[in-house]
């Protein structure tokens, strides 16, 4: 084995502690071995602790040099270097531990494969950078950095984790297109005005109340500037109404205006503004696609081919269909369809809405006279990422982007086919940010419709992902400044006179024109505005349509029913998940959910929960009941006292049991949190005002596998650890485990302004959050980059990567911002999810990314510590409501509650709150991995809206056709968002 597997080894064994229980394990001769005693029994055992530290001592030297120094140095060499030293005795041992250990978690937790991503992440699971020699025009050798994704690196070696992610369009349109999907065509109000550094900037902002949009009224603004569009949703309170203002101070640097903006009433500035949003890039898409045969390096060689080989010819038919360009009518990525100038034919498909067209180099046109093929290079060589197909499968690894002689081609597929199916690399230069879907290991792809799918998806977030590059980016700023400057000077000047409204509430503006002036201003704003979205779904360039081509497959986060009608809103909970069960706290006592069972009473509504985990590790049930203040104790059964197969008791615990079940020094706690699931120890930290208690469970979690039957304690199984002081009462903590320079643990604590790290030495250090707006502080989450500890800060609606080495809080180029402030976020590798109290957002943890956002009201998130659960209205009781305009002139006076009337659409029972149950759902680890498809056998009366709809191709049937199933609901009609409501009649296109 060589050196980097053997890494790759001994980091599958240190993820282990904090992943699964595992039993301590006879240590062979020659190795640290120590006694351990536990219940009078001292016997030669050594824990996986020990066999990590000798792992780390080891391989301390290959991890700190070469590796360390791969994003630096040619991996190519190295690896070839390191492939002829032996395997260590070490690496061995590491081996057969690993296998040992994967069988017992396999039998122990049906999550295991999933539950080993949780919190843990790497960025070199998208390549590593290598120095490319390139040679200049004057002879001279230089070198060019490109990151190389191959299967290869160390990060896509980890076979333990496999493939991290499944292909999922980043930033899709139709959801990033924000003035086109919810302003244009509906009445909404533009301001312009200037900031503080006298830039002029646009702002537009629209309540949202439609069913297609959310099910409660919002308002979402977008702030124009030439660095781009910025994106906020805001809650609207009928009797608290907010400003334009008010809006504009929830960005960054807008709090503080010396004059606030002018609105714009002409109707023609919603053109203007579709045109800043197209600027952010193309929804269609081309791509250049170029044969080579065996042993061609230059780019001239590969351009001169007039014929492709057979499995060439292959690979087009798979990419999508064979169309005739003179007559094209659809998408034709800047080849004549008249005249036949740019060749004959070429190859066009469908994916997710988006039309993509390939230059075809073997179609395009060729020149004997000219060896350079300068009408080739002419397309191929402005697209941004290019298609290698080559006869040579070890061009793979030995391919060089600088033979492309091309400044604007940023990545590169290289493609090849054998008899074990289809293999890809993929070369992007230094600069463009990471993107995925990630390779598998190795990189090599049997079925076609798989393939298929991987490469459009990374061609298509290979594209976007160059726009962020600095020479796309400052262009696309040097373009924006110009329209925005152009767009100031024209409108300006005819808002003089006329900023009465901005005095005024948003919603008075939008909710009660008032004069007929304005109602007729309102109709031409909407009849306009509706004319520009026609035209632009005409001519292709809107982002309405979800059509594909080829296989259809569920997205990795379809929620899945468990629980179709629970009767209470729910307070806390934890899922119990080797037994298919929940416990759900509310109001009214706390229940026990069975698979296939209803809900049973298990703690009368004497005992007022208000915060629970399950810990089946150690088989207990941790409770913390009363309200706030000297009341508030945390409690401590054993689980099996709740399961009536194990002989528990099916009467409901009261007051009196939960007493004799109390926790000594944790009277008067607020708050507490534990350590991740799967860790060696589990710790727990009680916050008691200022005070925070720190207790470990006697039992380690290698003990507890090893001989459950001694792990029966309560109460007396926590073994009070330090107790230590925040500076001020913390609003959450969590505990980050193997902190270095903190110890063996460290507490971050969430204060008013800002986060305070506490290390088990009782170090403190204040995390200053950089914003100017009051900082709501969300969550901070415990993650592992390459096996080194972080934080993940989350304030307001930003999102911070936190070295726990670093000292500073400033930002780096891996920060992200929500479009809403969220109320909690999980991580769940390789994405972190955001909830609100009617939305859940969905980001790629590397580079914060958007990928998908579901709306449900009343959304609760009750677990995290395995799969993901969650609760929700029942889709059957959507209040599904459409935009209206005034014609009577009422104003928010004349309506008492300012609230939009019941549609004609809703359920009748949707008007008594108890006819409302909340539905339980949950998205599986293993489907948002990858590793398997959710399926449901639950029925559940919910139609939802698909995400896609047919695309028949116009030539090939066989492969390139769309499955008619695809039209219908999905997941068994389980997932919690409605379906459109038909517009009403008059109002045109609401899309």
């Amino acid at each position: 084995m060589d050196p980097a597997a053997r890494v790759s080894h001994a980091r599958k064994a240190s993820c282990l502690p904090r992943v699964i229980p595992v039993p301590l394990v006879p240590l062979p001769t020659g190795t640290g071995t120590g006694t351990a005693t536990e219940h009078g029994v001292i016997t030669r055992w050594g824990s996986i602790g020990e066999f990590e530290k000798g792992a780390k001592a080891g391989l301390m030297a290959e991890e700190e040099s070469p590796l360390r120094r791969a994003l630096t140095f040619n991996a190519r060499a190295k690896r070839t270097a390191r492939s002829h030293r032996r395997r260590s005795a070490v690496a061995d041992i590491l081996h057969h531990l690993h296998q040992t250990t994967l069988s017992i978690a396999v039998s122990s937790s049906p999550a295991t494969d999933t539950v080993s991503r949780r919190g843990v992440f790497s960025r070199r699971y998208y390549g590593s950078i290598e120095m490319l020699p390139q040679v200049e025009q004057d002879g001279l050798e230089n070198g060019r950095r490109f990151r190389v994704e191959n299967g290869d690196s160390l990060g896509e070696k980890e076979e333990m984790f496999g493939s991290p992610s499944t292909p999922v369009l980043e930033n899709p349109e139709n959801q990033t297109r924000w003035y086109f999907k919810y302003f244009l065509g509906k009445l909404h109000q533009n301001y312009v005005g200037s900031d503080q550094e006298r830039s002029p900037i646009f702002l537009s902002v629209v309540l949202s109340e439609g069913a297609g949009d959310r099910c409660v009224p919002h308002y979402r603004a977008i702030l124009w500037r030439r660095t781009g569009a910025q994106k906020i949703s805001l809650p609207y309170m009928a009797n608290k109404p907010m400003t334009v203002k008010q809006i504009l101070s929830n960005f960054p640097g807008m709090d503080r205006l010396d004059k606030g903006p002018r609105e714009i009433f002409s109707p023609d500035i919603q053109k203007d503004l579709l045109l800043l949003e197209e600027q952010e890039g193309s929804v269609n898409f081309k791509f250049g696609v170029v044969y080579a045969k065996e042993g061609q390096t230059t780019d001239d060689e590969m351009l001169s081919n007039e014929k492709g080989s057979h499995d060439f010819h292959r690979f087009l038919d798979l990419l999508g269909e064979r169309i005739r360009l003179k007559g094209w009518d659809k998408y034709r990525g800047g080849l004549d369809v008249k005249g036949d100038m740019t060749g004959k034919e070429s190859v066009y498909t469908v994916y997710a809405g988006h039309e993509v067209m390939f230059h075809v180099s073997t179609m395009l046109p060729h020149s004997k006279d000219n060896p350079q093929q300068l009408e080739r290079k002419r397309h191929i060589g402005n697209d941004i990422v290019n298609v290698i197909f080559t006869d040579d499968p070890t061009a793979l690894d030995s391919f060089n982007p600088n033979c492309i002689k091309s400044q604007f081609t940023h990545v590169f597929a290289i493609v090849s086919s054998d008899s074990s199916g289809w293999r890809v690399a993929v070369y992007c230069d230094e600069c463009v940010p990471l993107f995925g879907p990630s390779l598998p290991c190795p990189p090599v792809f049997n079925d076609p419709h798989t393939f298929r799918e991987f490469l459009l998806v990374k061609l298509i977030n290979g594209e976007k992902a160059t726009f962020n590059t600095p020479t796309f980016s400052q262009k696309r700023e040097r373009t924006l400044d110009m329209l925005i400057r152009d767009l100031y000077q024209e409108h300006v000047q005819d808002t003089k006179g006329s900023n009465m409204l901005n005095r005024r509430a948003l919603s008075d503006v939008v909710e009660a024109p008032g004069r007929r002036r304005e109602e007729t201003r309102a109709v031409e704003m909407v009849r306009v505005g509706q004319a520009y979205k026609l035209e632009a779904i005409v001519r292709g360039l809107a982002p309405t349509s979800m059509a594909t081509a080829g296989p259809f497959k569920p997205s990795p986060w379809e929620p899945l029913c468990v629980y179709p009608d629970f009767p209470q809103d729910i307070i806390c909970g934890d899922s119990w998940s080797q037994k298919n069960r929940m416990v759900l706290s509310t109001e009214f006592g706390t229940f026990l959910i069975e698979d296939g069972l209803s809900h049973r009473l298990i703690f009368d509504k004497s005992v007022q929960i208000r915060q629970l985990d399950v810990v089946e590790q150690h088989g207990i049930l941790l409770i913390r009941a009363g309200d706030r203040g000297r009341d508030s104790k945390i409690h401590v059964f054993r689980l099996s006292e709740f399961d009536a197969e194990a002989g528990g008791d099916t009467l409901p615990k009261t007051r009196s049991h939960s007493k004799e079940r109390k926790l000594e020094r944790t009277r008067g706690c607020h708050i507490y949190s534990l350590t991740r699931p799967g860790g060696s120890h589990l710790r727990m930290c009680a916050a008691i005002g200022r005070r925070l208690v720190v207790m470990q469970w006697k039992h380690s979690a290698a003990w507890t596998a090893w001989c459950p039957a001694s792990d029966t304690d309560t109460v007396d199984g926590f073994v009070f650890v330090k107790e230590l002081t925040a500076s001020e009462v913390p609003s959450f903590v969590t505990i980050v485990e193997g902190a270095t320079g903190c110890g063996d643990w460290a507490l971050c604590c969430a204060l008013r302004h800002n986060f305070e790290l506490i290390s088990a030495e009782g170090a403190s250090r204040i995390l200053s959050v950089e914003t100017s707006n009051k900082p709501h502080l969300v969550a901070a989450l415990d993650l592992r980059e390459d096996e080194e500890p972080e934080l993940l800060l989350c304030y307001n609606n930003t999102c911070h990567f936190q070295k726990l080495m670093d000292e500073s809080m400033a930002s780096t180029a891996f920060d992200f911002h929500w479009n809403s402030v969220p109320t909690a976020v999980v991580c769940a590798f390789p994405y972190v999810i955001a909830f609100t109290s009617d939305t859940m957002e969905i980001r790629l943890i590397i580079n914060g990314n958007l990928v998908h956002t579901m709306v449900m009201p009343n959304l609760n998130l009750i677990s995290s510590k395995n799969d993901i659960f969650f609760a929700t209205t029942a889709p059957e009781f959507f209040s599904t409501r459409t935009e209206r305009i005034h014609f009577d002139g009422k104003t928010d006076k004349d309506d008492k509650n300012n609230s939009p009337p019941a549609s004609p659409h809703s359920a009748p029972l949707s008007a008594s709150p108890e006819a409302k149950p909340m539905r339980i759902y949950k998205i599986p680890l293993s489907t948002l991995s990858g590793t398997t498809v959710a399926t449901c056998e639950r029925r559940c009366p919910s139609p939802a809206e698909p995400d896609l709809v047919p695309a028949p191709p116009s030539g090939d049937a066989n492969f390139l056709t769309v499955d008619s199933s695809r039209a219908l609901s999905r997941s068994c009609s389980s997932s919690p968002t409605p379906g459109h409501v038909p517009c009403l009649p008059g109002m045109g296109i609401n899309k």
